[in-house]
C-alpha cells in the first residue's frame, strides 16, 4: 500500500505555507488555495523583475529629459550630445546627477551642447 503523507510531502506543505505567511483569510492556511496563490505570486514576481528594469529607465529618462529642457535641450538632443562629447556615464547616474547635483549636471550638459556646436 503506498503512502500519500511521508516526510517529503510533509516538506512540501510546509514548504508553501511558508512562503504563504502574509497571505489573507484561506490563502495561508488551505493547502489546495495556499499553493495557487504561491505559484500564481511567484509568476507575479519573475515577471515584474523584468518590468523593474523597464519602469526604472523610463524614469531616469523622464528626469534628465526634465533637466535637460530646464537648460535648454530636449532629451534626444542633450543625449546626442553627451556621446559626442565622449561622456560614458549611464542613464542611472545622469538621473542621480540630475537630481542631486545640478552644478554637476549643468556642467556636463555645458560639454555636451559644446560638442553639438549650438
Amino acid at each position: 500500500m503506498r503512502t500519500k503523507t511521508n516526510t517529503s510531502r510533509k516538506k512540501y506543505t510546509r514548504k508553501v505555507f511558508k512562503r504563504a505567511k502574509g497571505f489573507v483569510m484561506g490563502r495561508n492556511k488551505m493547502f489546495r488555495t495556499a499553493v495557487e496563490t504561491v505559484e500564481r505570486a511567484e509568476a507575479f514576481a519573475t515577471r515584474d523583475r523584468r518590468t523593474k528594469k523597464r519602469t526604472f529607465r523610463s524614469l531616469w529618462i523622464i528626469r534628465i529629459g526634465a533637466a535637460a529642457e530646464k537648460l535648454g535641450l530636449n532629451y534626444s538632443r542633450f543625449m546626442a550630445g553627451i556621446k559626442k562629447a565622449g561622456i560614458t556615464l549611464n542613464r542611472k547616474i545622469l538621473a542621480d546627477m540630475a537630481v542631486r547635483d545640478e552644478k554637476g549636471f549643468e556642467t556636463l550638459f555645458n560639454q555636451a551642447k559644446k560638442a553639438l556646436g549650438t
